[in-house]
Order: C-alpha cells, then structure tokens, then sequence
C-alpha cells in the first residue's frame, strides 16, 4: 500500500481524520474482514482508501459511506476503485443501512472510525442488527476495552451493557499509533462486533433498557438501589434476586435486561 494516496489530502481535525499507513496492519485487518461476494461489504469513511484498496480487490462491489466530499470525488476519479464502489456521500450517524440490504446477502460493516462519532454509529448500527453479519472497527483502545469488558471491572459501563445486549465482542488487535499519518494520541485497537441472531436475553424495549442503563451508570459510586430507586423497589430486586447494594458495574448484561422487562411489565399491567 503505497502513500502516494496522502498526497494533496490533509488530514483534518474536524472529522477526526488520521490515516492507517501500515501495510503489515492493514493485510491483518483485511484477513479479519474476510470480503467476499456473498455478502453486502461496506466501509464507513473509507477516507483514503487504505482498506477500501486491499478489500475491493478481492470482491466485485464494495459500498462505502463517506462525508468529506473531497474525498468522495477522489473515489469517484480512483483509477482502480471507481468501477467497484457503490459511493453514498453523507453522515453515516443518519444514514439508512436499511437501503443497502440485498436480498439473501447479509452485510459485513467495517471501517476506522473518527473517535468523536464511533459510540453513537455503533448505536446507530444496532439498529439494523438483524441484517448484520459482522463488524469491524478500529477505535480507540480505551473504547475496545469497554466494549469488550466484564462486569466488575473498571471500564464496564451503559456501553458494555448495550453492546454486548446486541452483539458478541471480541478485540482483534492492537495497533499503535505509528501505524497511522499523523499519528493520533492515543492507541488504537479493531474490535469484531457479531450481533446475535437471536438474543440471549431478549429485551422488551431496548430505549427502557438504555434508560436504565444510563440512571444506573449516572453516578458509579452508587449502590444500584440508590440509582434506581425510581425505578425498582426492594421487593423488585428480591424477586429479580438481585443484590441491591451493589454498585452498576457489578451487575451482568442478563441482570439489566431482567430489571428493564420489569420494569416494562411494571408500566404495562
């Protein structure tokens, strides 16, 4: 992968902009993506092109979403890409993934994503889950680490909670911050994202869920009971059997989805 792509393109602040340059992570990344014709690929800001490259050229279409014009009509002018690339120029936070879908296709999502938009595009994408395969993203280690924690630790929070209500998260790899032009402050790492088909913990209404979530984190020094004294009374976390007067990052992903669907049944009887 040469660098001549960065040539007449500055990186800019706004969109959060540093682009991968090493080939050695980049071939990785691409073995973890694993394109093919069998599903819809599809790149959120593929920026200049790093992986768009590497992953067109083993499939005949690849759609990518991207909001820098200027970097849509360098696309749109690519000698290689411009034959196989399915371009959408706009935000992808508002983007409808819906229209993308094929019939008997499901679709593989990857993409390095600006570190300001990479929680709410996850949200977004939950979304459109049932016609998900898969996911890759490269995000801000610390972001990877949440995803990706288990209940009693530090970085398990409301995201860790609703990613892994949606899907099964497993980091891929690390990647330093050499590995990109500039070089961003932070570390880097890709996750895989696979939403589940069928759920291990149905919930009746995820925004309830989210809800929940959100009071309970609100203040982590807090016992549940404190958080959510609005929500659940003793009674309701006896027959839950769950302990009260633990903190929210003690509590499992099952434990919330089961005091959001009664609190739901609370509501509706």
């Amino acid at each position: 992968m040469s660098n001549k792509v960065h040539l007449g393109h500055t990186a800019r602040k706004r969109f959060g902009q540093n682009f991968l340059t090493d080939s050695n992570v980049i071939n990785r990344i691409v073995g973890a993506i694993a394109p093919d014709n069998d599903h819809v690929m599809v790149e959120i800001g593929p920026g200049l092109a790093a992986l768009t490259e590497p992953v067109a050229e083993s499939i005949d279409k690849l759609t990518v979403v991207e909001l820098d014009k200027d970097l849509v009509e360098r696309l749109k002018t690519h000698p290689f890409l411009k034959d196989k690339l399915d371009i959408h120029q706009g935000d992808a936070l508002k983007f409808d993934f819906n229209q993308l879908v094929e019939e008997g296709k499901q679709m593989k999502v990857f993409g390095n994503l600006p570190y300001n938009i990479s929680t709410p595009l996850m949200f977004h994408l939950f979304e459109f889950a049932e016609h998900i395969e898969n996911m890759h993203f490269m995000l801000q280690k610390e972001v990877v680490l949440r995803l990706s924690a288990s209940p009693g630790t530090k970085a398990y929070g409301r995201l860790t909670v609703m990613a892994q209500y949606f899907c099964q998260v497993m980091p891929v790899l690390e990647v330093p911050p050499g590995c990109f032009t500039p070089p961003p402050k932070v570390d880097s790492a890709v996750v895989r994202l696979v939403p589940y088909k069928q759920k291990p913990w149905p919930c009746k209404d995820v925004d309830l869920l989210r809800h929940l979530c959100t009071t309970a984190f609100n203040m982590r020094r807090k016992t549940l009971r404190n958080n959510l004294k609005q929500m659940l009374t003793d009674d309701d976390f006896k027959l839950l059997n769950i302990d009260s007067t633990k903190r929210p990052e003690q509590i499992s992903v099952e434990q919330y989805v089961a005091m959001a669907n009664l609190v739901f049944d609370k509501k509706s009887s």
